[in-house]
């Protein structure tokens, strides 16, 4: 005879996640939509989708410990709302925003007693994982570890940054993207049509349209958006296109500040500029800004850029990146932003050379490689008799003293003559420096030829 389940049939009672039966009229309406059955999830194909990963371990209960990382209104917290539904094992939310370590424990306690009672595993959900620090994060380690609990974590923010590294070993991530337009569609759709959320409700094709493009790929952000423009249409009325626009206005621009879309949309902005795509370099970085980060950070990355990716192939893009900002700071948006799009076009329609890097680099290495090699005697400082008797600066030859100003002579170690760490590239300005390089080297072979006139600006 099998034994009662202490701790409830299928998931623990006081624990329960809520069902749209569950909730109250009066709850936001992305919470009454919520899925409860696989078959009722939207997007996330990629793991979700039939006979991916994520829904087979879900099918089969057969799920072990996984980190779901994906942005806001994504479906992490339904998914594992979803596995609760699934699963025989007990299912125990935990937030790590509004609960600490001594909940984890009382958990594990349930648990352990659970599994020797009856056998039956528990599913511990942290919703916001990232928001415990490391050493909270190894309170469930051993557990884990042991199989007392499976664990899924939820975050927003890289798992490799905010997940400790033996928790990352011992679960799967899944990686979940921003709903696109036609799943969002989806959703508002059945939003129109759910007993439990605004059936009957009239809404123009284009309000819909718009609202599913302009939600970030947000089913919470579309959900909650067209409850406030059914409130603005108000009882009986038509959802407009207008209605949703005023219901959008009424929402935060979505930021994420020093999360990893930030970072991702700089790094967009950057890999742009550098390869010379002047449009998809002003995309991003209006994107960056639409989304309420500081215009700042553009220009930081854009004087950056100026030195690593244009260099010397063209010396005004820097000097150009440094007067957009300084005008930025001076007129403010929106009059400074044409300052930053003229800096933007020029630097991604630049000339582009990396010798700067290189050369530095390099001159970098040699340091390191030879950190104690003397001065050579000639150009060594000589401010002392003493210095001067023991042949500091001797054999110094002035380079000004020349017609052509170029007196050849030694200036690295000795170990290092010959080295070069600077090679010009072939493109804009440096194919001048090329020529000069290569005249003095001349000089030094004993060959007097002046030097060419190329032009600087040819590419």
């Amino acid at each position: 005879m099998k034994e009662p389940d202490l701790f409830g049939d299928r998931f623990d009672a006081a624990s329960a996640p809520e069902t749209r039966d569950d909730l109250d009229a009066g709850a936001p309406l992305a919470a009454r939509m919520r899925p409860r059955h696989l078959d009722e999830l939207v997007g996330q194909e990629d793991i979700l989708g039939q006979g991916r990963p994520l829904r087979e371990l879900i099918r089969k209960d057969a799920l072990g410990s996984i980190i779901l990382w994906g942005p806001p209104g994504t479906g992490k917290t339904t998914i594992a709302r979803v596995i609760a539904g699934h699963t025989r094992a007990a299912f125990m939310p935990f937030s790590a925003v509004t609960e600490g370590v001594p909940r984890v424990r009382e958990i594990i306690r349930e648990a352990e007693m659970r599994l020797k009672v009856s056998g039956r595993r528990t599913i511990l959900f942290c919703d916001e994982i990232h928001r415990f620090n490391k050493a909270q994060q190894d309170a469930f380690l051993p557990h884990v570890e042991a199989g007392t609990v499976t664990l899924i974590g939820a975050t927003t923010e890289n798992p490799s940054f905010e997940v400790i590294g033996a928790l990352l070993s011992r679960s799967r991530v899944f990686v979940l993207k921003p709903l696109s337009p036609e799943n969002l569609l989806a959703l508002l759709r059945r939003a129109l049509t759910d007993e439990r959320g605004l059936p009957g409700t009239e809404v123009d094709d284009e309000a819909l349209t718009f609202l599913s493009q302009q939600a970030d790929g947000d089913a919470r952000r579309a959900l909650n958006t067209l409850e406030t423009a059914a409130a603005l249409a108000g009882s009986g009325h038509a959802i407009r296109l207008a209605h949703v626009q005023d219901a959008l206005q009424l929402r935060f621009a979505h930021s994420d500040k020093g999360g990893e879309e930030h970072y991702n949309m700089l790094s967009a902005f950057h890999k742009s500029l550098r390869g010379s795509d002047p449009d998809g370099a002003l995309y991003w970085a209006a994107r960056f800004i639409e989304g309420g980060a500081d215009a700042k950070i553009l220009f930081r990355r854009a004087l950056a850029m100026a030195s690593e990716d244009v260099g010397l192939a063209d010396p005004q893009a820097l000097a150009i990146a440094v007067a957009a900002r300084d005008a930025f700071q001076l007129l403010g948006p929106p009059e400074g932003y044409l300052a930053m799009a003229e800096m933007i076009i020029y630097l991604a329609t630049a000339p582009k050379s990396n010798t700067s890097l290189r050369a530095l680099r390099a001159a970098f290495d040699a340091a390191r490689e030879t950190p104690a090699e003397p001065v050579p005697m000639q150009i060594r400082n000589a401010p002392t008799g003493l210095m001067k008797e023991l042949g500091y600066g001797a054999g110094y030859r002035y380079a000004h003293d020349s017609p052509d100003a170029y007196s050849p002579q030694e200036y690295l170690p000795a170990v290092l003559r010959g080295r070069q760490f600077y090679e010009p590239g072939p493109f804009g300005f440096e194919r001048r420096i090329a020529e000069r390089m290569e005249w003095w080297a001349s000089k030094r072979a004993g060959d007097a030829e002046p030097p060419g006139t190329g032009n600087g600006g040819d590419t």
